[in-house]
């Protein structure tokens, strides 16, 4: 637990100071992160990137209720969003709403021409965005040893 608190943090630590951290040599601390690989419960590393920085300035939570709940149509859905570059996130939800899509684009422009490849051959009931205005708490950690 103590290895995956670390490299959710900080994935590009050193073989010698994650060990440390952990309290662990090199080579027990790179087996069990090697096995920890092997069991998928580390699935990569990825690098935290400013995004406005960037340009990309808008981001829009999308809601969608559909009238469709096939598995034939849900697949095509779910192929037909993934293949979306503004997507960063997709959930299939519960409750008054069936999907919930996070995107990043470049203004309300970037975020139109999105909506217009969204609904392309899909017949959705609703469709609303809501426009963030601050991220607070942006991809936190999980304190996987205080939560378990």
């Amino acid at each position: 637990m103590k290895i995956l608190s670390i490299v959710q943090i900080d994935a590009n630590l050193s073989q010698r100071d994650l060990a440390e951290k952990v309290g662990l040599s090199q080579n027990a601390c790179w087996r069990r992160l090697q096995r920890l690989q092997s069991l998928g419960l580390i699935r990569g590393s990825h690098t935290d990137i400013d995004l406005q920085a960037l340009g990309f300035d808008l981001t829009v939570f999308v809601m969608i209720r559909t009238r469709h709940h096939s598995k034939e149509w849900s697949d095509g859905f779910r192929t037909h969003v993934s293949r979306l570059p503004e997507v960063i996130d997709f959930y299939r939800i519960g409750g008054d709403w069936d999907y919930l899509i996070k995107v990043v684009t470049k203004g309300m422009s970037g975020y139109d021409a999105f909506y217009q490849k969204l609904i392309t051959n899909f017949d959705l009931a609703t469709v609303t965005g809501f426009f963030s205005m601050e991220a607070i708490i942006n991809n936190r950690p999980v304190d996987i040893v205080r939560l378990r």
